[in-house]
């Protein structure tokens, strides 16, 4: 098989079981990452691994937590837990952090903790949802990414300001000329 002792088989095993914890993932999410079938990776998260895991087994687990094969067997447990920024005290910015799999959005989130705090759970679902390679996060950049919903942040708040003064009347012509700007027109099918 794959040379391994029992205990060394049972180490791996709590290993993965942990690693697999600490993401959140269900046993479906990781059938689903690994495509490992059901029973196996009910096993491997509970503890319960009666057989020596094959080495397509281990690789395919590793593959899901973006983890060398080596790495997985060799480096110990806390270096492969995933990284928390220390000022993520915030709950939002740990879950962002978290849920990141892009490099370059946890290396943003690493340099801009304060930044990342501040981000509103509908942004961080916004940047979650452009992860993977050649994904806009890639195109644009995070820096830019996060710029640009921090600009609309600052605007919104600036227009809720502005709604409860005696200006709403001219704020709302100026939305009103802007969007009709920005609408396609309604009448285009029709002769003038």
């Amino acid at each position: 098989m794959n040379g391994q002792t029992q205990d060394e088989q049972a180490a791996l095993v709590a290993k993965l079981a942990r690693l697999i914890e600490e993401r959140g993932w269900s046993q479906e999410e990781l059938v689903r990452r690994t495509g490992l079938h059901r029973h196996t990776v009910r096993a491997i998260v509970y503890g319960q691994v009666k057989r020596k895991l094959r080495k397509d087994t281990i690789a395919r687990c590793a593959r899901a937590l973006q983890l060398t094969l080596r790495d997985l067997r060799d480096r110990p447990l806390d270096s492969l837990l995933p990284r928390r920024p220390a000022n993520a005290a915030d709950a939002s910015a740990s879950w962002l952090y978290d849920q990141a799999t892009q490099p370059e959005l946890l290396h943003w989130i690493e340099r801009n903790p304060e930044r990342a705090k501040k981000l509103t759970r509908d942004e961080i679902d916004e940047l979650l949802s452009l992860q993977g390679t050649g994904g806009p996060l890639t195109r644009i950049g995070v820096e830019h990414y996060v710029e640009l919903l921090e600009r609309k942040r600052v605007l919104i708040e600036q227009v809720h300001a502005i709604a409860g003064t005696e200006y709403l009347q001219l704020l709302e012509q100026f939305v009103a000329l802007l969007s009709d700007k920005i609408q396609p027109y309604p009448d285009r099918g029709r002769e003038p």
